[in-house]
């Protein structure tokens, strides 16, 4: 297996790129159970980044359509 980083220090795309190869491992059959944990383990800890950056720029997304509308008018009492 090669080298792992954190997983929180990893880019989006960093994090998706390991995670198809995590996900292939798995499909392919790991040696042992142990090693099937461990690559399981990852790919739980690399979709849960994933999911973090998607509703990250999400969030930025609405953040940005929110500055960008005019407000609704209020009444005038």
């Amino acid at each position: 297996m090669p080298e792992t980083r954190e997983v929180s220090t990893l880019s989006y795309e960093d994090a998706r790129d390991e995670l198809i190869r995590v996900v292939s491992e798995l499909e392919q059959g790991a040696p042992t159970l142990e090693q099937s944990l461990a690559l399981w383990e990852r790919g739980e800890a690399l979709a849960r980044r994933c999911e973090d950056w998607l509703i990250g720029a999400k969030a930025r997304l609405d953040a940005a359509r929110a500055a960008t509308q005019p407000s609704e008018a209020q009444p005038a009492e």
